[in-house]
């Protein structure tokens, strides 16, 4: 079977963190099954996934889940402490060559000597993103202004690639080993959707700010 496209490969593999960090565990031949893939497939995304620093527990013939970001002893870190680190090797080690290059590899290496140890979970490394996210870092622009626009509430006009254009209420602002995404209720569409930030490429605020709705609310969605 040919090599999936890159852009169709990339889609499918965000499927499957979205799919894998909700908590269960899910079999691989389910997995094959929702995405219309081979088995032989899904076994190479995860291995892709957990070489692109996606928190990934489980193994073949066993199924897999996402897991919480680590923290880093002796430092408790919060999630926006390490995104921050995977934000700066995700930089460094795409966008540069040489001493910088080598830094990166370096803090990698030690930060991965401190990490706890958990015989459950495989092997990966905590360093800078590797194909298909290395082209996440595209959506570190938009990061603060939707954080702003969660912490107060604020309706936005998102402008999404393909020329995509709706307005949403921004719920929640999610972080999965490189992968961003935003929770919203989309008063476009009247429903849930989770964006990936990636695919934004242009963050309006709208006047006003919105109110808390029966149905419309992150507690809904969880519900």
């Amino acid at each position: 079977m040919p090599a999936s496209p890159p852009s169709k490969r990339s889609s499918r593999l965000y499927q499957l963190v979205e799919i894998l960090k909700n908590g269960a565990v899910h079999r691989a031949e389910d997995l094959a099954m929702t995405l219309g893939v081979s088995l032989r497939t899904i076994y190479r995304d995860m291995d892709t996934l957990g070489a692109s620093g996606v928190p990934i527990e489980g193994a073949r013939g066993i199924g897999y889940r996402a897991t919480p970001t680590l923290s880093l002893p002796p430092l408790n870190l919060t999630p926006t402490e390490l995104e921050a680190l995977h934000i700066g090797l995700a930089v460094v080690g795409g966008g540069m060559e040489g001493n910088l290059r080598d830094a990166a590899e370096s803090l990698s290496a030690k930060i991965d000597a401190v990490l706890p140890e958990d015989a459950t979970t495989a092997e990966q490394s905590f360093g800078f993103a590797v194909y298909p996210f290395a082209d996440a870092a595209d959506a570190m622009r938009h990061l603060e202004p939707l954080r702003a626009a969660v912490r107060a509430r604020q309706k936005l006009a998102l402008q999404l690639k393909d020329d995509v254009f709706i307005e949403v209420r921004p719920l929640k602002l999610e972080y999965w080993g490189r992968v961003w995404s935003l929770l919203v209720w989309n008063d476009t569409d009247a429903g849930f959707a989770d964006i990936r930030v990636d695919r934004i490429t242009d963050v309006t605020l709208l006047p006003g700010l919105f109110v808390q709705e029966p149905g419309k609310r992150l507690e809904d969605y969880r519900r």
